[in-house]
């Protein structure tokens, strides 16, 4: 298992909204992929910086999604207005263990 992540700020205002969009439109979309496995979004305590991990399959699985260059962040233009930055690059990272 992959785990493919990134980190964005966000403008004052549009946390909620940004959650939202995350819940109702993206993960869904995510879900409906082949070899996608979940994902989190973890909120900085004392800011409005965001982490969004998604976990896949393979390395095959996240170019299907993400295209030849996996290293390139995929951020919808809606959820851009949203932002003052993001990373433009994703951090992948080899699962080699997990407890739930």
């Amino acid at each position: 298992m992959i785990a493919r992540q990134w980190t964005c700020e966000l403008k004052p205002d549009k946390n909620l909204e940004y959650e939202n969009f995350l819940k109702e439109e993206i993960l869904p979309e995510l879900s409906a992929l082949k070899g996608f496995h979940g994902a989190s979004i973890k909120k900085n305590i004392s800011g409005n910086e965001y982490m969004f991990t998604s976990e896949w399959e393979n390395l095959e699985s996240i170019k299907a999604f993400a295209g030849e260059n996996i290293s390139r962040a995929v951020v919808k233009e809606k959820a851009q207005q949203m932002m003052v930055r993001f990373d433009k690059e994703v951090k992948h990272y080899e699962i080699r263990y997990r407890q739930i």
